[in-house]
């Protein structure tokens, strides 16, 4: 006597099959009876003068106001050229001599910017303050053209009479 080929979890495969198409088409039945009629006046969405979605259209009555295209800036805002020129001022932290790199940490905003020995325009130690300007590098941006700061002579004093 042959057995039967179809065992046990090929029958509860079948089942689960046909349980999920019975399932499927009823859903679809049921999305049928829903539908609020589908015509094309009803799938159009506006958008309002907030740039909010809205269902009903604008109103032509209502003035509307006219933008100058060229006014309009995308992305990152540009730089002013005081921005640019400005002189930045930080605290050697950390320096490797042996290796050739370093960290400069920024008077004020205490970001923290790698130097390499290449961008140094004399020797520096930890704790001596510089002044640098930044450059992007490839893992972020580098402090360059590194000097010793001397800060500007000071205004005599005068004497109290």
């Amino acid at each position: 006597m042959a057995r039967s080929q179809s065992t046990f979890s090929k029958r509860e495969k079948e089942k689960n099959r046909l349980k999920k198409r019975e399932e499927k088409q009823q859903k679809k039945e049921e999305r049928k009876a829903n539908s609020g009629g589908g015509s094309f006046e009803s799938m159009l969405a506006y958008v309002d003068e907030n740039g909010m979605i809205t269902n009903t259209p604008p109103d032509p009555n209502k003035k509307r106001v006219e933008v100058d295209a060229e006014s309009i800036e995308l992305g990152v805002p540009r730089r002013s050229q005081a921005d640019a020129d400005a002189v930045r001022t930080g605290r050697v932290d950390f320096f490797d001599h042996s290796k050739g790199f370093g960290f400069i940490i920024e008077q004020g905003s205490q970001e923290r910017y790698f130097v390499h020995v290449s961008g140094l325009d004399e020797e520096v130690k930890e704790g001596d303050v510089v002044t640098y300007d930044l450059e992007r590098g490839p893992k972020g941006m580098n402090a360059v053209r590194v000097h010793k700061y001397s800060a500007p002579p000071a205004a005599p004093a005068t004497e109290a009479q």
